[in-house]
């Protein structure tokens, strides 16, 4: 087996025909890019499983299981987008003088991103979750974190399945996701990463799964997100539920500094949804772009969307402190708290069978 390690290989790394330059017979057969974390992982000698809403989800998470070869239909034909759509992109002087073949170009690159940054922050859950198993500080936390460990893996088979074979086309993953991911799992505090990852990664993933979700017009892509989307309901109630308690513990200080955090996480985070590497490609002034998409009001409404899921949390665990409302306020997200959180969770619709409401 030959790795090869890149200094920033993730960025070169753009498209399927990239990757000639990298795996090579006389190359590598992967690629990888190396992190160091100061993780401190605990044993816990207290084997009682409590029965509460942890061991519930734990149980829920091996009751659900599902297969991404078998049951999701991967025979059903891909029918690509094949004429322009209305969208607010028409408004863009750049994205007008395109022809209609460079406009469905456009839009399938769009879309490849999309679905690419859907998988790198899916590897990142992947990576987290299984640290989280380490160093989660209760049995039944530990318990969980593997479940879901697990249920990570699987959703990193299922978008790059959908890749490989339908898209045909991968992005790399986008500065700002990356810069969260670095944060959270180079970081050794235990509760950060699940701040960072059960309630703002997931959350986010979440809304945002649900939005593609009801647009979609594959079948598979439908379905598949109708799994993935259940598996993470499960993840971010993990989170409010185990963080709830213990944040409740920490000094004024510390719940600032984990405030902080959860604040520069969301601000990054508004990056996410800005595709500057498909600008790039079609030859556009990235910087331009980006404030145009910035200022749309149907990006504008999509991004409060996603912190739809998160702000309501935030405010549950007493991480909306008086020294990030303000910044929250300024970032049009606030009025969002006082939605209903993810800690009271709907135990019927977590449990739901396998593609009960599917399309």
């Amino acid at each position: 087996m030959k790795i090869k390690e890149l200094e920033d290989g993730y960025r070169k790394i753009k498209f399927e025909k990239d990757l000639d330059n990298f795996m090579t017979d006389k190359a590598a057969d992967d690629i990888i890019e190396i992190f160091n974390t100061p993780l401190t992982g605990t044993y816990n000698w207290d084997y009682t499983v409590q029965d509460n809403r942890i061991k519930k989800l734990y149980e829920l998470g091996k009751e659900l299981n599902w297969n991404v070869s078998l049951d999701v239909d991967w025979s059903i034909p891909y029918e690509p987008i094949t004429e322009p759509i209305p969208m607010f992109w028409d408004e863009y002087p750049p994205y007008q003088k395109l022809s209609d073949k460079r406009k469905v170009e456009f839009l399938h690159h769009r879309q490849a991103w999309s679905v690419s940054q859907y998988l790198h922050g899916e590897q990142g859950a992947l990576l987290v979750a299984s640290q989280l198993t380490s160093c989660a500080p209760t049995f039944n936390a530990k318990l969980y974190a593997a479940s879901q460990t697990f249920d990570e893996a699987r959703h990193v088979e299922a978008f790059n399945r959908y890749i490989q074979t339908r898209l045909k086309m991968m992005y790399p993953i986008g500065n700002a996701l990356k810069s969260i991911l670095d944060k959270i799992l180079t970081d050794p505090r235990w509760d950060l990463k699940f701040i960072g990852m059960q309630l703002i990664i997931e959350g986010l993933a979440l809304a945002a799964f649900q939005s593609t979700r009801e647009l979609a017009k594959d079948p598979v892509l439908y379905d598949m997100l109708g799994l993935i989307i259940r598996d993470e309901a499960r993840h971010v109630t993990f989170g409010v539920n185990y963080l709830e308690e213990f944040v409740s513990t920490l000094s004024e200080e510390e719940k600032n500094d984990r405030a902080q955090f959860a604040y520069e996480a969301c601000l990054l985070s508004r990056e996410r949804l800005l595709s500057t590497d498909v600008f790039e490609y079609f030859g556009w002034d990235v910087e331009e772009a980006r404030q145009f998409q910035l200022g749309s009001d149907l990006i504008q409404h999509f991004q409060k969307l996603l912190f739809q899921r998160v702000m309501p949390n935030l405010a549950r665990i007493g991480l909306l402190t008086d020294s990030v409302k303000g910044k929250f306020e300024e970032l049009g997200i606030l009025e969002l708290a006082s939605l209903p959180s993810d800690a009271d969770v709907d135990w019927a619709d977590l449990s739901k069978p396998l593609f009960e409401d599917s399309a």
